[in-house]
């Protein structure tokens, strides 16, 4: 097979306001160059879906971590540097599998179904108190609910979730490589891991366990061997990150999806399974999240040759918009028979493990959204974050009739 070269590879800008705001003319300008692979100034872009698929699941040849971004920052040798290098979706072989049994017990289908009912109290005590506003930023209101479902989860409480919000926004900046990013994370961190240790220490000296809690889990674990002092910490932590970045930039997402699509928003507030088939559709058709691998050697895949150290971001906002999988693929259909065959959770052993409670508080929020909140409509100018991190909405602001 005839090698791809350097120079047949195109450019895809994701690091630009413009990228961000819609990606769609520079991914078609892009695939016409090269079905699946793109170059951006730190590295690589796998937009395709195929490739997405295959190079998830290369644990021979590509490594997870955040090495090229702790070396792009320059912070080698620091407390963050080492909990984006140690985290459980930053590691393989024996020390992932030990640090994901850790929790898994936590993140699986039937935990999560247990959990609807949480989710269900917690979304509905927000909208209480946001309903009766009539108007508001909808990316604000949508991140007070995926971490307090997890705080829930964990256990603890949420009451120190709005002096830590812009620690936990801060942290996922750091994967835009962006050097202005660098203070407010470096920042952020010091007031995340004071959180992580003394959520740890108090619970400890309380004596208390509860069953239900994944942080007791967490804290048995510690007690069993399977964690050290430090891994449990840097666990609570992994798992605050996602609970709180990811799943509202998620809902945010669906929201302005819908607003432009009201007869669905409506069918939402009425049929709690048809919100599945949203939620899948939402996924496959907006997904926020772009992981980073780097090539542990060199290696050819499909004609191109990576050299060990490249960076590769793996795009599956952009691989779910595969024409030749989806047909129509700008098209949003929660009726499209293979919606679910998105990649907006990864692949492999690095799956995404609370995909299950992710799509089940998403699910149940936009139920109970669309019954209070009726006839949304934007109210201002929407603003999008990087593509590169965690992807979405960053304003949002809508009106609507409060019921």
């Amino acid at each position: 097979m005839e090698l791809a070269t350097e120079t047949s590879i195109p450019v895809l800008p994701v690091e630009t306001p413009e990228f961000a705001a819609n990606p769609e003319p520079y991914l078609e300008e892009a695939r016409r160059q090269h079905p699946w692979l793109a170059r951006f100034s730190q590295g690589y872009v796998v937009h395709g879906y195929q490739a997405l698929c295959d190079l998830f699941a290369d644990d021979d040849n590509l490594l997870p971590g955040f090495g090229p971004v702790i070396d792009f920052y320059g912070v080698r040798g620091t407390m963050w540097a080492r909990f984006m290098e140690e985290i459980v979706i930053a590691v393989s072989g024996p020390t992932h599998a030990r640090l994901r049994s850790s929790v898994v017990n936590a993140f699986t289908p039937r935990r999560a179904n247990q959990e609807r009912e949480m989710m269900q109290r917690v979304i509905s005590e927000l909208l209480d108190e946001w309903a009766p506003k009539g108007e508001f930023d909808f990316a604000y209101f949508a991140s007070l609910f995926p971490v307090s479902v997890m705080c829930g989860l964990l256990g603890v409480s949420a009451e120190p979730i709005p002096r830590m919000r812009d620690a936990l926004e801060n942290q996922l900046k750091s994967l835009t490589m962006d050097p202005a990013a660098k203070p407010l994370f470096m920042a952020g961190w010091d007031v995340l891991w004071d959180f992580a240790d003394t959520t740890v220490n108090e619970r400890e000296a309380s004596g208390e366990f509860d069953e239900d809690s994944l942080l007791d889990a967490m804290i048995a674990a510690k007690h069993a061997g399977d964690l050290d002092e430090t891994e449990l910490r840097f666990m609570l932590l992994t798992v605050a990150v996602a609970g709180y970045d990811t799943s509202k930039n998620q809902l945010s997402v669906t929201m302005n999806l819908l607003l432009d699509r009201p007869d669905i928003y409506r069918r939402c507030a009425e049929d709690l399974q048809y919100c599945r088939k949203v939620v899948e559709e939402s996924l496959r058709h907006t997904a926020i999240a772009s992981p980073v691998r780097t090539a542990g050697r060199d290696f050819t895949y499909d004609g191109f040759t990576f050299r060990k150290g490249d960076m590769l971001v793996m795009a599956p906002p952009l691989g779910n918009r595969e024409p030749l999988v989806f047909p129509d693929p700008g098209e949003f259909d929660p009726e499209r028979e293979n919606r679910d065959r998105h990649v907006a959770f990864g692949r492999g052993q690095h799956i995404c493990l609370g995909q299950f409670l992710a799509r089940n508080q998403l699910q149940e929020g936009l139920h109970l959204i669309a019954q209070r909140l009726k006839n949304p409509r934007r109210n201002g100018d929407v603003e999008w974050r990087p593509f590169l991190g965690a992807w979405g909405p960053r304003t949002l602001p809508i009106a609507f009739d409060p019921t």
